[in-house]
């Protein structure tokens, strides 16, 4: 570990040397390299020079204390060396979790599908949402969003929404949000006042580049149309709406939100690139099953990761056995413990999987 901590010291201060020359800033895409270089070394950095003075307090104060013969003094300097010796015990662990390999998605926008389950008209409302907590999450962290398409059903639910989150480490925070989210609450059409259960699926996908995965146009095909629902006299009375579909996997994606067929159009192969990408990490995923064993769920669709009860006013993410009694924080975009309990989960299954190797 530490020789690669070495080598990594070596290049951050290559990578520094080459942000000072003289007009690196000329080619930008050598730039942005560099600069993101640096971003994802400076931690490492930062942490094992922290590691190192510690190291070096503890020499000192061993030696300081052979020589020491004044008590007060040797108890400053034993208090110095158990802290520095608590601390490189922390370095340590935090220096292991660092150096675990990267996702290379982690750094990528994302794109959000969700669409309602089991319920009816009670999944579509909580859809909405869950639409609206994610949105409040992504504001909490300074990050945009950007509707991509959106069907509703009347009364203010969402069969289906989909969206784009763009921030730095968007899909580091929210890959772990991929799977079914169940409600259990008496909906206010429910006279009798029984609880009922819903579900919705949440699919959360790297933003997909063209470097990332090539789309052959040959196989889409474009059909456009009248938008409908709400939108303005512009987007209800031109065929601006776009019907995308992808002849060899059948899937259908429709964009009406902008008054522009051409933005539409973009939408929908923004979203339909991602989706496919999606499918080939999720077939290296099931390829690597002793390597998906290791992570806490993140990208199946099909497992109930989280429910969200509201007679108990509870939250409980079921991967890790987390129960959080502040739904209302939740909805409204508190997620920040759910998400770093999973990212600290997700971390110590890996490094207990690397120590087992």
């Amino acid at each position: 570990m530490f020789d690669k901590l070495e080598d990594l010291l070596i290049r951050f201060e290559e990578v520094l040397s080459e942000l000072g020359e003289p007009g690196v800033a000329d080619n930008q895409e050598r730039f942005q390299k560099l600069m993101r270089e640096q971003s994802e070394l400076q931690p490492i950095v930062d942490t094992y020079k922290e590691y190192k003075e510690n190291q070096q307090t503890i020499q000192d104060s061993v030696s300081m204390l052979e020589e020491e013969s004044d008590e007060e003094m040797r108890e400053m300097l034993k208090e110095e060396l158990s802290d520095a010796k608590r601390r490189v015990g922390e370095l340590e662990n935090e220096l292991k979790i660092l150096l675990l390999p990267k996702d290379p998605n982690d750094s990528k926008n994302v794109i959000v599908e969700i669409r309602a389950g089991a319920g009816g008209d009670e999944a579509a409302l909580f859809a909405a949402e869950i639409y609206r907590m994610y949105v409040k999450y992504a504001e909490s962290r300074r990050w945009k969003t950007e509707m991509l398409s959106l069907n509703e059903n009347g009364i203010g639910g969402f069969k289906e929404v989909t969206f784009m989150i763009q921030g730095q480490g968007a899909y580091s925070r929210l890959k772990y949000e991929s799977g079914v989210h169940r409600v259990q609450r008496v909906p206010e059409t429910e006279s009798g006042g029984r609880i009922h259960t819903s579900t919705i699926t949440v699919a959360i996908m790297p933003e997909a580049e063209e470097i990332d995965f090539h789309l052959d146009l040959n196989d889409c095909k474009f059909d456009v149309f009248r938008a409908s629902g709400n939108g303005g006299q512009c987007v209800n009375t031109t065929d601006s709406a776009v019907r995308l579909t992808h002849i060899p996997t059948g899937i259908v994606i429709s964009c009406q939100d902008e008054k522009s067929q051409l933005k539409n159009k973009d939408k929908a192969l923004k979203v339909l690139r991602s989706r496919l990408y999606e499918m080939e990490l999720q077939k290296q995923h099931d390829a690597e099953a002793e390597a998906r064993r290791s992570q806490v769920g993140t990208g199946d669709r099909s497992e109930k990761i989280r429910t969200y009860n509201f007679p108990q006013g509870r939250v409980t993410d079921h991967r890790i056995k987390l129960t959080l009694h502040r739904l209302e924080g939740t909805l409204n975009g508190d997620l920040d413990e759910v998400i770093d309990s999973l990212i600290a989960a997700d971390q110590a299954a890996k490094l207990s999987n690397l120590q087992n190797e």
